[in-house]
């Protein structure tokens, strides 16, 4: 059994650098600012709004810095060898979710494709993320660890979902999903990041029970 944990963990560690330097090679178009680049071709409408404009940009650059720094965080081998780092990537990723990724993309939420329902899901998504990660800063400044943990789990677990609506999106694409695109932006905008707070919590849980057995 932990053996299959510790498989299931590289393989789950591999993904996500995988993913993460997906959206580097992604990004990189955008460094030339130029308006018709890529996912921009769709967001014409709100390219005159300054706000959202500087805000895109700033979620697509930071968005690597984000994850690297997060997914780092649950190193065992970081935090019992190198304390000082694990606490200087704690705050780097806790600052830039709190003052820089969550308020951008709050503010992109607002001028979100999809109609109303989308723009609720990024809007949710968005206030959450900073929520529960204003929640784990907290509680690492109380030292209560375990709940430090569990708080910045469910802060990564959003976090990730720039990788699962990508990894949805290509899914629908891949099976050939007969989806209006208004209805397929919304579902993927729902399920990008409602599922990984789902496995966070059923991972919590579970966490809990056995802590609880011993």
């Amino acid at each position: 059994m932990l053996a299959l944990k510790k498989i299931l963990t590289v393989i789950a560690v591999l993904m996500i650098a995988y993913g993460t330097w997906l959206m580097i090679k992604l990004s990189l178009p955008y460094t030339t600012f130029e308006r018709y680049t890529d996912f921009l071709r769709t967001k014409q409408m709100a390219w005159h709004v300054k706000p959202w404009r500087i805000s895109f940009y700033i979620h697509v650059f930071v968005s690597s810095i984000v994850l690297l720094a997060g997914l780092l965080q649950f190193s065992s081998y970081l935090l019992h060898h190198y304390p000082k780092l694990h606490r200087s990537l704690g705050k780097t990723y806790a600052v830039v979710v709190i003052f820089i990724s969550g308020p951008s993309g709050l503010v992109m939420a607002l001028y979100a494709n999809g109609g109303p329902a989308a723009k609720t899901s990024f809007v949710v998504l968005s206030v959450l993320w900073i929520g529960v990660t204003v929640m784990g800063w907290k509680r690492a400044l109380q030292r209560r660890w375990e709940d430090h943990q569990q708080w910045m789990l469910r802060s990564y677990a959003l976090t990730l979902s720039a990788l699962t609506l990508r990894f949805y999106v290509f899914l629908m694409g891949t099976l050939h999903m007969q989806l209006h695109p208004r209805t397929a932006y919304v579902m993927v905008s729902w399920l990008s990041w409602t599922i990984n707070i789902l496995l966070a919590e059923i991972y919590i849980y579970y966490s809990r029970r056995r802590l609880a057995q011993r």
